[in-house]
C-alpha cells in the first residue's frame, strides 16, 4: 500500500464501493422493519396516513437504488465513464443541439453528486460545440450512461431561422468505462502520432498563448483522442492517453462479445431512422425512448438533467432481453 500509491487507491476505492453496498442493504432492512411498526401504528390510529405514505415513498427510492445496482452487474459497470458528443450535419444547428446534450449530462452527473471532468470541447462556428469529451467519475457511471449511447434527435423551431422554420437535428453520443491502473493496455509508442497545438477551450490566457493542447492518433486503428483543457502540455497528454486507452480497451472488448451493443452499440450514421431518442419540442412536447417506448411530456425537466427514468427503463429492459 504504501510502495504504490496507485494501487491503495485503488483498493481504497473497492473498500468504498464496498462500504456503500453494505449500507444500502442495511438501510433497506432498517426501513422496512420501520414500516412493519407504522402500519401497526396506522391500524390502531396513532400515525396519519401522510406520514405513512411519505415513509413508502422513500422505502421505494431505496429499493429502486438498490435494484439498478443488481441490474449493473457487468464487469466494467462500476466504472467511471469518458462520454463524447459529435454534432451530425447540419453545422450550427446540430452544434447547438450538441451542447444542449452537454448541458443536461453535466447537469446530471451535479445532481448525483458525481465529479466532471473536462477534457476536451470545442466551441461551434456560430453555437453550440464542434466536439466534445468529457469523463464522469461516480459508482456506476459507466454503466448508468451506457442508456444515452447512440443517436439523440431534436425537433424544434430554430432559434436560428429568421423565417422560424421547424429543424431537425442529430448528434452521436458515445461512452466508454474509464481504464484505471488494475487493467494493462499495452499502446507501442511507434504507433502513436502525437501533434501539439494551440488550445481554444478552457483554461484562461495560458493555454490560449502556448502550445499546450495535445492530439494522439493511434495509427493501426485510427482512434483520435485529444486534451486543451489543462494549462500544461504533459498533464494533456496524460488526460488524451487516458482516453486513448478507454476507447482501445472498448473496442477489443467489442471484439470479444457477439452484440456490439453491450458495450458502445452499433456504428450507425448520425441521421434519420438511427436515434434512440427523440426530443419533441414542435409541434408537441414530448421525449421518447425509441428502444423501450418510454416518454415523458415534462421536455425542460428532463435537459435540465433528470434522466433517471429513462436511465431507469433502459436497464430494465436491457435486462429482460438478456434473460
Amino acid at each position: 500500500m504504501w510502495e504504490n500509491n496507485n494501487k491503495s487507491t485503488s483498493i481504497m476505492k473497492k473498500i468504498s464501493f464496498l462500504e456503500k453496498d453494505i449500507n444500502l442493504r442495511k438501510k433497506l432492512i432498517e426501513k422496512a422493519d420501520d414500516l412493519e411498526v407504522l402500519f401497526e401504528f396506522l391500524d390502531e390510529k396513532h400515525v396519519e396516513e401522510d406520514e405513512v405514505a411519505k415513509e413508502i415513498n422513500n422505502f421505494s427510492k431505496l429499493l429502486k437504488d438498490f435494484e439498478l445496482k443488481l441490474i449493473l452487474n457487468g464487469k466494467n459497470d462500476n466504472k467511471d465513464a469518458i462520454i463524447s458528443i459529435h454534432p451530425g450535419a447540419g453545422g450550427t444547428e446540430s452544434q447547438d443541439w450538441a451542447e444542449m446534450l452537454f448541458r443536461m449530462y453535466s447537469m446530471w452527473t451535479e445532481s448525483k453528486d458525481f465529479k466532471f471532468n473536462l477534457i476536451d470541447f470545442q466551441n461551434g462556428d456560430e453555437a453550440g460545440l464542434k466536439d466534445c469529451t468529457f469523463e464522469i467519475v461516480g459508482d456506476f457511471a459507466y454503466g448508468l450512461m451506457q442508456s444515452e449511447i447512440g443517436i439523440h434527435r431534436l425537433v424544434r423551431i430554430s432559434p436560428f431561422d429568421s423565417n422560424s422554420r421547424r429543424h431537425t437535428s442529430f448528434a452521436s453520443v458515445s461512452v466508454s468505462p474509464s481504464i484505471d491502473d488494475e487493467i494493462d493496455i499495452d499502446i507501442n509508442q511507434k504507433d502513436l502520432r502525437i501533434d501539439t497545438f494551440r488550445s481554444s477551450g478552457a483554461g484562461g490566457q495560458h493555454v490560449n498563448k502556448t502550445d499546450s493542447a495535445i492530439r494522439i492518433t493511434h495509427l493501426p486503428s485510427g482512434v483520435v483522442t485529444q486534451c486543451q483543457t489543462q494549462r500544461s502540455q504533459h498533464k494533456n497528454k496524460e488526460q488524451a492517453m487516458k482516453v486513448l486507452k478507454s476507447k482501445l480497451f472498448q473496442r477489443e472488448m467489442e471484439k470479444q462479445i457477439a452484440n456490439k451493443k453491450e458495450l458502445e452499440g452499433e456504428k450507425k450514421d448520425i441521421g434519420w431512422g438511427n436515434q434512440i431518442r427523440s426530443y419533441v419540442f414542435h409541434p408537441y412536447n414530448m421525449i421518447k425512448d425509441h428502444r423501450t417506448k418510454f416518454e415523458v411530456g415534462n421536455i425542460k425537466s428532463v435537459m435540465d438533467g433528470n434522466i433517471d427514468d429513462f436511465i431507469y427503463s433502459y436497464l430494465l429492459d436491457k435486462m429482460e432481453k438478456n434473460k
